[in-house]
């Protein structure tokens, strides 16, 4: 396997970037990961998996393993995917998305660029505000 590691570019908690060409994502991700995470695809709504989850841990990319939104920043935002709101510090880059005629702020796992989903304005007002819609397929969740 030709896996590049190359130090991160912005300061974060993640102390390296994994590099991986796109044969080498599909060897290890499955179709949906792979359709989810390295071309930017979305969950149907109500998926399944985390979007009703809560018990306590931590969800990670289903990529990379790395940690991305502890189970106490998770909410029911009712919209049909798991919503944080808010990530682990420097655990997603954030990133301009103008495509589907919308604008929007796409959110990639900050190690290995993997497509987590989108950052919203409409969260709760007595938190962050944010709403992190999160596709159930770019996630793990490792119990406490």
């Amino acid at each position: 396997m030709l896996t590049q590691v190359v130090p991160a570019q912005e300061k974060s908690s993640m102390d390296e970037k994994i590099v991986k060409t796109e044969a080498e994502w599909k060897e290890i991700l499955t179709p949906e990961q792979y359709y989810i995470l390295r071309q930017k695809g979305t969950d149907m709504p109500g998926n399944g998996g985390y979007t009703k989850h809560f018990e306590k841990g931590t969800y990670h990319c289903a990529a990379c393993d790395a940690q991305l939104f502890e189970s106490g920043t998770k909410y029911e935002s009712h919209c049909g995917w798991p919503s944080f709101d808010d990530a682990i510090d420097g655990a997603v880059e954030y990133s301009l998305d103008k495509s589907h005629g919308m604008i929007r702020t796409e959110i990639t796992c900050t190690k290995c660029g993997g497509h987590l989903g989108h950052v919203f304005d409409d969260g709760p007002r007595d938190t962050t505000g944010k709403r992190y819609c999160v596709n159930t397929t770019s996630l793990r969740f490792v119990k406490s």
